[in-house]
């Protein structure tokens, strides 16, 4: 069974990001741990699943301000119609720019092959 309330430490490790990543993230408002009678944060499975959120958000390429606008604030209840329509607009959008990328990329290989082979032809030529 899973853990229900994890330490800075412990949710670092698993996610295998650093401690100080998940504070920036408390203070950007995208987690919201409670709080021991120290003053030691407390996180919960809510703020484990926004932060996989966050790093998957991040690792598509989103910024932090699009993932809280899928995501929504900690602090607040989402409203779920919004977050979806926000996270497929900006799904659109990143899939237009992977798009372009590859286009870009395919450019780049095929002008590599063709000036490999011109020096394949060359080189040849130099060896006769």
């Amino acid at each position: 069974m899973k853990k229900k309330k994890y330490s800075i430490s412990e949710l670092a490790s698993e996610l295998e990001i650093s401690p100080s990543s998940i504070r920036f993230y408390e203070e950007k408002g995208l987690i919201n741990p409670e709080r021991t009678k120290g003053n030691q944060r407390i996180y919960s499975m809510r703020d484990r699943a926004r932060l996989k959120l966050i790093l998957r958000g991040k690792r598509f390429g989103f910024s932090l301000s699009e993932i809280s606008e899928m995501i929504g604030f900690a602090n607040s209840e989402p409203e779920e119609k919004h977050q979806l329509e926000r996270s497929l607009e900006y799904s659109e959008k990143k899939l237009s720019e992977i798009a372009q990328r590859k286009e870009e990329l395919e450019l780049i290989e095929k002008d590599l092959l063709e000036m490999k082979e011109k020096f394949i032809k060359r080189l040849q030529k130099l060896k006769e």
